[in-house]
């Protein structure tokens, strides 16, 4: 009966295959799936949508994840009238097809399904973004959340996520930037800036010649008997590195050279982790100097930036959001999401850097999280840190 139906459709002749076909089933006889197959396709050529539809249905509920007929059935409900039916089809023929290689006949039905459903992405987030502007929102006068949400809609922006290299601690927001106003003692770190530029720049004069360029060391450094860090700055001075606290105690002679630094970092709330934190230095971007996107080890911390010598040129991205340094004003971030920093300048960036607890750990878990972290560097040494 299926040898049959084919050769009448292979002729040209649907009617007559279909009929055998519908024969078949009147009697009783249940069509296997290439019976199905040759049912679906003689409804297409008789223009009976709905019977081409309920064939390929049938075949789904035999194997739900068969790409052909997933792709069939898109192009089917696309043809009833029924877009939306037909996103959902090649959305989940995408999904089942991912990681594998397709026979040749179906890379260009995947391809399409592809383009179809970028297509209706666009035509949503469209939609959405009107709908905004009938309630008086533009993208401009959003919030910065929403302002977001609609750039991922509209295929603008990627959403990045914490992903801590090392620990992670569940439930934080997904948050990227915190503003300066958010913390006490900002203001008072901020108003400090001309001191700490003057120790900065009396460090760098050319008459320090015992500490001066030389205290900067390279950033990314190797740990004696372990593997480098696949990292292109390895051992490369343009991202330098000049330690105030380091390892959780005052790192000398730099540490005596800078006392309006260290005391005003004396008001920051610093982490107390034995062997790790405090942790703050002068950091060094040279002009050119591009660091690679990467993540910290933790979320349960917050890079702080305190501007000290910054010219044009010169930016962190964190997640989606990129923001430029300016003197004497912080920047405060998570650095568990993706980030990258540059200079794109003509002259050196210079920072200060430290590092906080996230507001959000709560104060009786941050002791036992400190030992949590000492114990982890007892067993496994953290590799050498990159925070921008």
């Amino acid at each position: 009966m299926i040898a049959a139906a084919s050769a009448a459709l292979r002729a040209g002749d649907a009617r007559s295959a279909y009929d055998r076909l519908a024969a078949a089933m009147a009697a009783g006889g249940v069509l296997p799936a290439p019976g199905l197959w040759l049912l679906a396709q003689c409804c297409r050529r008789l223009d009976d949508n709905a019977g081409e539809c309920a064939a390929l249905n049938q075949l789904l509920v035999i194997n739900a994840r068969d790409v052909a007929a997933l792709l069939a059935m898109a192009d089917a409900r696309g043809r009833g009238g029924d877009d939306r039916a037909r996103i959902a089809f090649a959305r989940t023929a995408l999904a089942q097809a991912a990681g594998a290689t397709p026979p040749p006949q179906l890379r260009p039905l995947l391809e399409q399904a592809a383009r179809d459903v970028q297509a209706a992405q666009a035509r949503f987030a469209d939609h959405l973004i009107a709908t905004a502007a009938t309630l008086g929102l533009t993208r401009t006068d959003a919030s910065p959340a929403l302002r977001h949400a609609l750039d991922l809609l509209h295929g603008r922006s990627e959403l990045y996520l914490q992903q801590p290299s090392m620990f992670y601690y569940p439930g934080l927001p997904q948050r990227a930037f915190f503003e300066r106003g958010e913390f006490a003692w900002a203001q008072a770190l901020e108003a400090a800036t001309p001191a700490l530029q003057a120790e900065l720049r009396a460090v760098l004069s050319p008459d320090q010649s015992s500490t001066g360029d030389e205290a900067f060391a390279p950033y990314v450094g190797q740990v004696a008997d372990r593997p480098a860090p696949a990292n292109p700055l390895l051992g490369d001075p343009a991202w330098g590195a000049a330690y105030l606290w380091r390892g959780g105690v005052p790192a000398e002679p730099l540490a005596s050279t800078a006392p309006a630094t260290m005391a005003a970092l004396a008001q920051v709330p610093m982490p107390d982790i034995a062997g790790r934190s405090p942790m703050a230095l002068w950091s060094r971007l040279k002009p050119g100097t591009h660091i690679v996107p990467h993540h910290g080890l933790l979320n349960t911390r917050l890079i702080c930036h305190l501007p000290l010598i910054v010219p044009d040129g010169c930016a962190l991205r964190v997640g989606h959001e990129t923001r430029a340094w300016r003197e004497a004003e912080l920047l405060i971030f998570d650095d568990s999401f993706e980030h990258e920093a540059w200079n794109r300048g003509s002259s050196d960036r210079t920072i200060l850097l430290f590092e906080i607890w996230r507001p959000e750990i709560p104060l009786d878990e941050r002791p036992i999280l400190a030992r949590l972290f000492e114990a982890i560097a007892e067993v496994d040494p953290a590799p050498p840190g990159q925070d921008s």
